[in-house]
């Protein structure tokens, strides 16, 4: 009981982060970058832990700086506050690379919540926290890509769409484009013109195992 508390507060905390200060988008842009890696900057980011501390560092990989996180029974990872007008920008862009991948898990359950990467986006229910939402971009350990379920712990706040999954190639990175607009849409049934922010977390602290991944620049583009 004590440890689904814990984890529940997982979500809470997210959900709490971003009730106010939220960072405007800039004007005139065709891309708006967030995680500018490649630059071995997290400026504008927080880091947050949940579970013990997944160890993100800067390495060298093919001639590029990227950000590693290794997650050793842990969950923690950075959030960025920063509003995007989804009409603008509805395209969000990344690249990321699993080195070492989690074994099948039954996501759908606690014991399961574990994703060696994740990306998602946050729409703030500003004073009314429990109206946030999270949609999140995942690479699951099981064949599901393109599926989508309810987070076990936040099953109406919190939905987790597969983007990758256990058939695709380790040790390769993977440049993804996802239309976050049309995305929430389909979850939610109705547009959502703008959200409040962004966060990544490579997690294992439910199966305790260990992962290793690779996050490139993330950006949101007009097209």
């Amino acid at each position: 009981m004590l440890r689904f508390s814990l984890l529940l507060f997982r979500w809470l905390l997210i959900i709490q982060l971003f009730t106010l200060n939220v960072r405007a988008e800039p004007a005139a842009e065709q891309v708006i970058p967030l995680g500018e890696f490649s630059k071995a900057t997290l400026a504008n980011w927080e880091a947050v832990t949940f579970e013990g501390e997944t160890q993100y560092s800067w390495q060298e990989l093919d001639g590029e700086t990227v950000l590693q996180a290794k997650s050793q029974a842990s969950a923690s990872g950075y959030l960025i506050k920063q509003s995007i007008d989804l009409e603008k920008f509805p395209y969000l862009n990344w690249r990321w690379r699993v080195e070492k991948a989690l074994p099948a898990l039954a996501e759908t359950q606690k014991a399961g919540d574990d994703y060696a990467a994740r990306i998602y986006v946050i729409v703030s229910g500003r004073w009314f926290f429990w109206q946030t939402k999270t949609l999140n971009y995942v690479w699951s350990s099981r064949p599901v890509k393109g599926q989508h379920w309810p987070n076990a712990y936040a099953p109406d706040n919190a939905r987790m769409l597969a983007v990758r999954d256990s058939t695709d190639e380790l040790h390769v990175w993977y440049q993804e484009k996802r239309n976050v607009l049309r995305d929430l849409q389909a979850w939610l049934g109705e547009d959502i013109k703008q959200i409040d922010g962004l966060a990544i977390m490579s997690d294992s602290d439910d199966s305790q195992r260990q992962t290793i991944v690779y996050y490139g620049d993330i950006y949101f583009s007009a097209e």
